[in-house]
């Protein structure tokens, strides 16, 4: 679309094609009582015309467990279209004037639906011919999927035209947001946020471990929606920002936390959250329920979080003094102000600022935070205020293409001897720390994701007909063999980790 249409539009590209996802996501939506249609055919058909083969690693296989795509594929191609809902977002034979009337209509009861978005009065901004060759190439593409592969890797490549990759910010994969969910375990009643969200995939995914929803497009139960609300995001990129809230809209039932702010420069909030009549309207709910959660009344640096998890971007040194200043690591041992600090060390700090005593969090970091002299104090200060838990080498291909940066994945709990302020990780100087290494990385050399097949080379699909990447970080709820994340929980078990303890 790019190379035919949209790179001699003269239009915002992102925006462009940001409204036709959000228009398209809309429809499918729409049609969430078809998808229940259909499944339950598939149900009916793939046990007898599709042999059914139990996973070597899973339990009982439901009606898509251990098929194959192309049977899958081949089983839904006998499906009659009669009776199931038209599909808005198509191009069919209308002129390019009726095309693009019908689909700016349904952009605008997709804002009414998930509002905050897009203000009120935008519009399709491509010609009528451009806008009907875009929606002929997007009409045939599935986007609501619940493991949100498809859509994050549309906005991975939107948000990396824009700049975002120049910040050292990449969106996390899911099968790593996946670990770190499973291993922090979070619960119902707990508060969890994510400081660097970009397209929300820890929030989102911890939506998923708290509700047992994941991403599809069916009613959330009102019970649930408390947990939801539980949840929050920030980032300092308003595209990332608008990415996540749609995501979260959806996943959220209408209503989401996620925060257009500077995560780190959190003294200057109020210039926003009090003055900017426009960010109150879009984000001050969200803000409220945030506000509930500060230790101290009035003061935006310290709050009261259960669970963090966080991929603070990398790349960029904070040089402005007054940020600096707002930091214990923005000195040095004799007191003196630095000139320049990484903006992830300043990230580490921050996180631990969000973190209730007790509080546990998952920061991703690059590896020469755990391993250069000249870091030193860095690990000394986090092992001053908390546990370290577990550090998890990522496999070198993980954030490819975008970066071959090596990185790990960081697990503390902040010192707690108190048990009225929250979970107690009594303070001390000698313990034992979770360590591995991913082998299997889920990508090849290129960046491409690997995906597992069955015996006959075929890819395999997952109880929700989802390809299975192939890694070594976690289960996949039963279709890999145990991965680190099973190892680490079989641990934090033995070493009675209070997230982890059994009752």
């Amino acid at each position: 679309m790019e190379d035919e249409v949209l790179a001699n539009a003269g239009v915002d590209v992102f925006e462009e094609v940001f409204k036709l996802i959000f228009t398209k996501l809309y429809d499918e939506y729409l049609s969430l009582k078809d998808k229940g249609i259909l499944n339950y055919f598939l149900q009916q058909v793939t046990k007898t015309a599709v042999n059914e083969a139990k996973s070597k690693y899973g339990n009982a296989p439901t009606y898509l467990d251990g098929q194959d795509y192309d049977a899958v594929k081949a089983a839904v191609a006998k499906v009659s279209d009669d009776g199931f809902r038209t599909m808005e977002f198509r191009n069919t034979g209308q002129t390019d004037t009726e095309l693009k009337n019908k689909i700016q209509e349904l952009f605008n009861r997709a804002k009414s639906q998930w509002p905050g978005v897009f203000h009120e009065g935008s519009t399709f901004d491509l010609s009528d011919s451009h806008l009907a060759i875009c929606v002929s190439s997007l009409q045939d593409v599935k986007l609501f999927n619940s493991n949100l592969l498809v859509v994050d890797e549309a906005f991975e490549y939107l948000v990396n035209k824009s700049a975002k990759g120049e910040k050292g910010q990449y969106f996390t994969p899911r099968h790593v947001i996946d670990m770190c969910v499973q291993m922090l375990n979070p619960k119902r009643g707990e508060y969890m946020i994510d400081t660097a969200s970009g397209s929300c995939g820890f929030p989102v995914h911890t939506i998923f471990k708290l509700t047992g929803h994941l991403f599809t497009n069916c009613e959330i139960p009102e019970k649930e929606k408390e947990n939801v609300l539980k949840v929050f995001g920030i980032d300092f990129d308003e595209k990332t920002v608008r990415v996540a809230r749609t995501l979260n809209l959806i996943a959220g039932d209408g209503e989401t936390n996620v925060l257009y702010l500077n995560t780190l420069d959190f003294e200057r909030w109020s210039d926003k959250t009090e003055k900017d009549k426009k960010w109150i309207g879009t984000y001050g709910k969200g803000f409220e329920r945030l506000e509930k959660l500060r230790a101290e009344k009035g003061e935006n640096k310290l709050f009261k979080f259960d669970i963090l998890m966080a991929n603070p971007p990398f790349a960029g040194d904070i040089k402005e003094s007054r940020i600096l200043h707002q930091y214990e690591l923005g000195f040095k041992s004799n007191n003196k102000a630095q000139s320049e600090v990484g903006r992830d060390i300043l990230f580490i700090e921050r996180n631990l600022d969000f973190l209730k005593p007790g509080g546990r969090m998952a920061i991703v970091l690059p590896q020469g935070r755990f391993n250069n002299t000249s870091d030193k104090y860095i690990r000394e200060f986090i092992s001053e205020h908390a546990r370290i838990l577990a550090v998890v080498g990522l496999h070198g291909n993980t954030f490819k293409p975008h970066t071959g940066t090596k990185t790990s994945v960081l697990f503390l709990q902040k010192w707690n001897d108190n048990p009225k302020k929250g979970p107690l990780c009594p303070r001390g100087d000698d313990f034992p720390i979770f360590f591995a290494v991913s082998e299997k990385g889920g990508k090849d050399n290129s960046g491409d994701y690997v995906h597992l097949k069955n015996e006959t080379g075929q890819y395999r699909l997952d109880k929700n007909g989802h390809l299975i990447v192939n890694h070594d970080l976690h289960n996949h709820n039963g279709e890999m063999p145990d991965g680190i994340a099973e190892a680490f929980i079989e641990w934090a078990k033995k070493e009675k980790l209070s997230f982890w303890e059994e009752a």
